[in-house]
C-alpha cells in the first residue's frame, strides 16, 4: 500500500504532529492534574478502559478477521489527540481538562497501550499472526521525543508555540490525506469490499466511546462541561498515531487490510463528533459547565 517514499513522508508527518502536540502542552497541565486529579484520572480510566473494551466487543460481535480486529484494537488503545481538544472547545466544554487528559494519556500510553493491547489481543493472535509488542513500545517511546521537544519550545519560546501547534495539526491532516489518497489509488477493490460489519465497527468505536465516556463522567457526578470533555477525549483517538504504529510495526504485506478500518474510523468519528457538537451547542447554547 505504501512505498518507501510514502513511508518516509508518513514518518516525518508523525514527528511533526507529535512536535506540534508538545507545543500545546505545558508543565502547568501536569501540575493541574496533581492539584485536581479526580477528573483527569477518570478520563484516563475511561480512555484506556472503555475504548479497548468497545473495540474488543465490536470485533467479537461483528466477527472481524484477526488482522482487522487487531487494527481496531490498536485504534482503541492509542491515546487521545489534539482533535478532541478542538471539539471540546467547539462544544463550549472544559478545554483545560481535555488538554490535561490528552497530556497524561499520551505519556502513559507507552506503558498502558501495550499492556491493554496484549490483554485483549490474545483472542485474535496465533502462531501465524502475532502482535509486535516490542515494535509498538519502541514506536511510542520514539514519539515522546518530538513531544518533549515541543514542550521545551513552548517553555523557552512561548510566542512560537501557536504556529508549531498549527503545523502539527496540519501534519495530522496530512497523514490522513496521504493514506486515504494512496489507499484509494491502489486499493479500489478493498473499498468495494467494505462490508457493513466494517462500517459498523469503525462508526461504533467512536459513537460508543462518546456515550460511555459521558455516562461514566455523569455517574461520577462531574459538571456537564467536564462530562463533554471526557466524552470527546474517550471517543476521539489519535488516528494518525494508530496508523503510524501499524505501518511501523506490522509487515508491509498486512498494511492494505489493517489500515482500512482505522481510516474509516478517522473519517466517521469526525462526522459523529460534528453532529454531537452541533447537538450540544443547539440544546445548550449558553452552557456554563454547571
Amino acid at each position: 500500500m505504501l512505498g518507501p517514499v510514502e513511508k518516509a513522508l508518513l514518518a516525518a508527518l508523525l514527528l511533526v504532529l507529535m512536535f506540534g502536540m508538545g507545543a500545546g502542552l505545558t508543565a502547568e497541565n501536569f501540575r493541574a492534574v496533581v492539584r485536581r486529579p479526580f477528573a483527569p484520572l477518570l478520563g484516563l480510566a475511561s480512555q484506556f478502559g472503555w475504548m479497548p473494551l468497545i473495540a474488543f466487543v465490536l470485533a467479537r460481535v461483528l466477527a472481524l478477521p484477526d488482522d482487522m480486529a487487531i487494527s481496531l484494537l490498536v485504534v482503541g488503545c492509542v491515546p487521545g489527540g489534539t482533535t478532541s481538544n478542538l471539539f471540546t472547545m467547539y462544544a463550549r466544554s472544559d478545554v483545560a481538562l481535555s488538554v490535561s487528559m490528552t497530556a497524561i494519556s499520551t505519556i502513559t500510553a507507552v506503558v498502558l497501550m501495550p499492556l491493554v493491547l496484549s490483554m485483549y489481543g490474545q483472542a485474535f493472535t496465533s502462531t501465524d499472526f502475532t502482535i509486535p509488542h516490542a515494535g509498538i513500545v519502541s514506536t511510542l517511546a520514539l514519539m515522546l521525543v518530538p513531544l518533549a521537544l515541543g514542550m521545551l519550545v513552548r517553555a523557552r519560546w512561548p510566542a512560537r508555540a501557536p504556529a508549531i501547534e498549527r503545523l502539527g495539526s496540519l501534519a495530522g491532516i496530512g497523514v490522513l490525506v496521504l493514506l486515504i489518497v494512496t489507499g484509494l489509488a491502489s486499493n479500489l477493490d478493498l473499498l468495494r469490499r467494505t462490508t457493513l460489519a466494517m462500517l459498523a465497527a469503525a462508526a461504533g468505536l467512536g459513537i460508543c466511546g462518546f456515550a460511555l465516556g459521558y455516562a461514566g463522567a455523569a455517574g461520577a457526578k462531574l459538571p456537564i462541561a467536564q462530562r463533554r470533555a471526557v466524552a470527546f477525549e474517550t471517543g476521539i483517538q489519535n488516528s494518525p498515531l494508530a496508523l503510524g504504529i501499524i505501518v511501523a510495526t506490522f509487515p508491509a504485506s498486512m498494511h492494505e487490510r489493517m489500515l482500512w478500518l482505522p481510516l474509516l474510523y478517522a473519517l466517521l468519528v469526525l462526522i459523529s463528533a460534528c453532529v454531537l457538537t452541533l447537538w450540544w451547542r443547539r440544546s445548550d447554547p449558553h452552557a456554563s459547565g454547571k
